[in-house]
């Protein structure tokens, strides 16, 4: 199995071989769909067979990234997570709750941009903890090294390292996860219950914050303060909110600093968008105030842009595995792995059209202006995508705008 960039391997496969490739490897089957239709087929039309999820021996046993929503089994527990994030963030209006929290924390990241503006990825990386924490778990972060922000970026670059394919051998030969450590060759092992506790900390302890600030009185409405509510909570239901708020803090985060480093990327190397964009809120916001979410529906243009930045740079290339599952009468056959890619090469359209329905959550980054040095070339990282260094110019477009940044924002 490709383990740098397996995307593009499986792309050629696509081409060489058609839409839907197989490969067998010490008994494991592995399919891959290179087809959007085929893909729409199988995981819309024919869903209940094909939403099952594979157990990965390394990354979901040892390490424990099976508690996570993304890698639950299609069953109770599932339904169980899912419930939670219907309760409470399914509907617009509940996600809505939530907006001053990215209009405060967005305008800190105006601030930390003004002052370093050489540190852009640093800030967004802040930012997109902020934003995620207070929502997932009402915890505000400090302005410098948060041990939050740290631990999850720790957990979730091992998480990109242990679930990409090829990553451990023991994957596809599953009897090796069972042979002590010290045994030549290992080694994984040792890695992997390092990996463990981080991962165990990242979603206890921010659990942990808001029981302390439900027990005092002092805790801000939150997903897990809502899920655990007043009432006393079984062992299995503690264990299905801490590990839904983790997804939702993981999830979220690293994924979220790679579109915003994309969308400052696409700006320094497309001007001319970056201009239509300020046109528009010239237009209908003007030089005395800066966007919030209550402008969404009068920038048209903007929301098309922040969409378009999701598709022109996706995050991932690969969805996580997939297993089947093939009913015959009351026997469930499970039938291993299915990974699925895109053949698209991503290229900026027109913002007027968008394929996603999915918003940018900083909306006040339009008040910046980029202006383009030499970018590279290529976009890289190991199972999430993001863009390397760039150098770019950041300042603001008027002593107004100035301004308007070193406003005091708090909640």
């Amino acid at each position: 199995m490709p383990h740098i960039k397996p995307w593009l391997i499986f792309m050629e496969w696509g081409k060489k071989y058609g839409h839907i490739s197989h490969i067998e490897i010490f008994g494991q089957h592995i399919v891959v769909v290179n087809s959007v239709k085929t893909a729409m087929d199988m995981l819309d039309n024919k869903s209940t067979i094909y939403s099952d999820r594979p157990i990965l021996p390394v990354a979901g046993e040892l390490i424990g990234w099976k508690n996570v929503m993304t890698l639950l089994p299609y069953g109770n527990q599932l339904r169980r997570h899912r419930k939670n994030f219907h309760n409470v963030i399914g509907t617009r209006a509940a996600v809505g709750i939530y907006s001053q929290v990215e209009e405060v924390e967005t305008r800190r990241f105006l601030k930390r941009v003004f002052a370093k503006p050489n540190q852009l990825q640093a800030h967004i990386r802040h930012t997109a903890g902020a934003v995620i924490l207070r929502i997932s778990h009402g915890y505000e972060v400090k302005e410098n090294n948060d041990p939050f922000i740290d631990l999850a970026d720790r957990a979730l670059d091992q998480w990109s390292h242990s679930t990409a394919p090829g990553a451990f051998f023991a994957d596809v030969v599953p009897f090796l996860v069972k042979v002590p450590e010290w045994f030549p060759g290992a080694g994984f092992k040792r890695l992997a219950r390092e990996w463990h506790d981080t991962l165990e900390e990242m979603v206890s302890a921010p659990y942990k914050f808001v029981i302390d600030q439900m027990a005092a009185g002092t805790a801000p409405e939150s997903f897990t303060s809502k899920l655990v509510g007043g009432g006393p909570l079984s062992a299995k239901d503690e264990h299905d909110i801490k590990w839904s708020a983790a997804t939702l803090y993981a999830g979220a985060s690293d994924t979220t600093v790679s579109t915003i480093h994309s969308f400052f990327l696409a700006m320094t190397l497309f001007p001319d968008v970056q201009k239509k964009a300020h046109a528009e809120i010239d237009a209908v916001i003007g030089p005395d105030r800066l966007p919030s979410f209550a402008d969404q529906g009068s920038l048209p243009y903007i929301e098309a842009l922040a969409k378009e930045a999701l598709r022109w740079h996706a995050v991932v290339f690969l969805t996580v595995p997939l297993r089947t599952i093939f009913m015959t009468g009351t026997i469930s056959q499970r039938v291993p792995w299915s990974y699925l890619t895109s053949g698209q090469h991503p290229l900026l359209q027109s913002p007027g059209r968008s394929a996603s329905a999915l918003e940018d959550g900083m909306p006040d980054c339009q008040t910046l202006s980029t202006s383009p040095k030499p970018p590279p070339g290529c976009l890289s990282r190991c199972h999430w995508r993001h863009p390397k260094p760039f150098k770019c110019s950041i300042k603001p477009r008027s002593s107004k705008a100035v301004a308007l940044i070193e406003q005091d924002a708090n909640y």
